[in-house]
């Protein structure tokens, strides 16, 4: 074998030789880098139990799951808004207005208290001077749950009163908004029973309108 091909396959071997070094040097790196993650996440997670695990401790027994929800939706999705409401998407082959007409018909139905509409979306196009998308804001309300809620804590008068917005996305798609009711009802200490109960009652009205009013239901 001439003796320059000799050097040149000894220079390959070397070379190769190399790079399997250094992918495996670059392999037990990164390795060491995700197990350096696991430790500092545990540790993380340790931390947050330890420094707050106590606290909730009184808190209603839905309250981890609630929160734990809320971060885990925050973190897929890097939007505080979406962690905290619930969504429908609307049923292909439904118009704004049958959707409109559907969620009237079953809050009617529930007997919870129509407290007024915002046709948001017709005035950004009047504002505008053209079209912009669907949206439309359902206000509804029982006044006897309400007075309890703000008599047990002020702050809840800020939740008030309960919404539903129907709304026409980017694509054209329509969807069903609502408050995420979990975190007023079990984020914190116990809820006195009856208030508890009329609260959930509340919240199985407004999921019923989200879920029926999704699908054009009478």
């Amino acid at each position: 074998m001439p003796h320059e091909l000799i050097e040149t396959l000894e220079l390959f071997e070397g070379l190769e030789a190399i790079e399997i070094k250094g992918t495996a040097t670059m392999l037990g790196f990164l390795r060491n880098v995700f197990a350096l993650i696991g430790v500092v996440a545990a540790a993380g997670g340790a931390y947050l139990y330890v420094t707050y695990g106590s606290a909730l401790d009184g808190f209603d027994p839905k309250a981890r799951a609630t929160y734990g929800d809320m971060v885990n939706s925050l973190i897929k999705t890097g939007n505080p808004a979406e962690a905290t409401v619930w969504k429908s998407r609307v049923k292909d082959g439904l118009t704004f207005e049958e959707v409109d007409e559907s969620i009237k018909s079953v809050a009617t139905e529930m007997n919870i208290r129509d407290v007024g509409t915002l046709p948001l979306g017709d005035q950004v196009a009047a504002m505008q001077g053209k079209p912009w998308r669907k949206l439309k804001i359902y206000l509804y309300c029982n006044p006897l749950t309400a007075a309890k809620m703000i008599d047990y804590s002020d702050a809840f008068a800020a939740y008030l009163p309960c919404r539903i917005s129907l709304l026409e996305d980017k694509t054209g798609k329509l969807w069903i908004y609502t408050l995420n009711m979990d975190m007023m009802i079990h984020g914190g200490k116990p809820l006195p029973p009856e208030l508890k109960q009329e609260a959930e009652g509340v919240k199985k009205i407004m999921l019923s309108i989200l879920e029926r009013g999704a699908k054009g239901e009478f």
